[in-house]
């Protein structure tokens, strides 16, 4: 293995966002630069990142010139240009990590789950659609309701629309506006995720996250999920099956289905979705995890060893949202109750504008293995109703 030293190099990121801000935050004690590319000036990953690159995610000559002042490149965001991604790393020889074949496997839902299907990794039914008559015949097929999902564009719930009958699948397309597919709705006991971590020869995963989502939006994330042992174990089984599908190095975040009744005919996990960077539901390893993910993704796709992903303590962690109808300038107010509150971590995201569930932050309560994840949850519930917006 080649002998590392820090300061060490610098890490190119198509995208400024969350993120990448937290991605800056854990590279910088290793001696890593980090440099963005984000259309919005002084992007939320501007104040901690090494510079920033005003430009769109699909503007040739910034991601060139990102590729030319990075050693690696990277992505936080998949609306990240996979096709400019590889003409960068071709002209540059600056190698891209997940590889852009990745990003073009994720970046189509129907696409990625025909991948998952044929690889034998277990999904729920699924099919493309492309006009009312099909969301009406996948009704009948697989019973109502089921959820249509737009192909591509689609995150925290954009794009995700449930249809309740066939009725309502001419105004559920128009809603869509574009290429769609339709799942089939599973019965399922939880929603739970697996944060795995694909390195130079090594694969490692997090502990099983419990996520509850609202209106389509994860909000809380409990640390160990409140699942049986054998559903963990078949649940980083698959997540492990997925990262073989993956081509390149780096976090990927892998939301799941724990399922039960007829749904769990192949077993009790379902693959909901995949992201191919860090992963909301894996911010609680920042204090939770002995390496977090976002330290995970920079050792991973510079190819150096990975970190530990034991955990040290029961843990949870819950989005602050915008809240309100309307858009207004972001300030957060009751702060003091978080930081006054033993095991608790406060995370902002320095956006400046609060649009209604927009996330701004993160609270993240940490404890040891005499701490119930309950009793944690209850606490990071009452911090987080505490905050307001002004």
């Amino acid at each position: 293995m080649t002998t590392l030293r820090t300061p060490g190099p610098t890490l190119g990121v198509v995208g400024g966002g969350q993120l990448g801000r937290m991605l800056a935050e854990a590279a910088a004690p290793l001696g890593v630069d980090v440099v963005v590319l984000d259309p919005t000036p002084d992007c939320p990953a501007a104040p901690v990142a090494s510079d920033q690159i005003v430009g769109d995610f699909d503007d040739e000559a910034g991601v060139r010139e990102l590729a030319a002042r990075a050693d690696v490149l990277t992505f936080e965001i998949e609306l990240a240009d996979q096709d400019l991604l590889e003409r960068a790393s071709d002209r540059s020889g600056t190698p891209v990590h997940p590889r852009p074949e990745t990003l073009r496997l994720i970046h189509d839902k129907l696409v990625q789950k025909e991948a998952l299907e044929e690889a034998g990794i277990p999904v729920p039914p699924f099919r493309a659609v492309e006009d009312a008559d099909d969301v009406r015949a996948a009704i009948d097929d697989y019973g109502a309701p089921v959820m249509l999902k737009a192909r591509t564009g689609g995150y925290d719930g954009r794009g995700n629309v449930p249809v309740e009958s066939t009725a309502e699948a001419d105004e559920a397309l128009e809603a869509v506006a574009g290429p769609a597919m339709v799942e089939a709705f599973v019965e399922f006991e939880r929603e739970v995720s697996v944060i795995a971590v694909k390195g130079d020869g090594e694969t490692a995963t997090f502990p099983v996250g419990e996520n509850v989502h609202e209106d389509e939006i994860l909000r809380e994330t409990i640390v160990p999920a409140r699942s049986s042992p054998a559903v963990e174990g078949r649940a980083r089984e698959v997540a492990t099956d997925v990262l073989e599908l993956m081509a390149g190095r780096g976090v990927y975040g892998i939301e799941l289905f724990e399922v039960s009744g007829e749904s769990a005919a192949d077993g009790p996990i379902l693959v909901n979705e995949i992201a191919p960077r860090p992963h909301n539901s894996g911010h609680w390893t920042i204090e939770g995890a002995q390496c977090s993910q976002f330290e995970q993704h920079a050792r991973a796709v510079l190819g150096w060893p990975l970190g530990s992903t034991v955990l040290r303590g029961p843990t949870v962690s819950t989005n602050l949202l915008g809240d309100g109808a309307e858009n207004r300038p972001a300030a957060l107010r009751n702060v003091d109750r978080i930081l006054e509150t033993a095991g608790a971590h406060l995370h902002w995201y320095g956006k400046r504008e609060a649009r209604p569930l927009r996330k701004l932050g993160h609270v993240t309560v940490a404890g040891d293995e005499t701490d119930e994840a309950e009793d944690l949850l209850e606490t990071a519930r009452r911090l987080r109703d505490a905050v307001t917006f002004e």
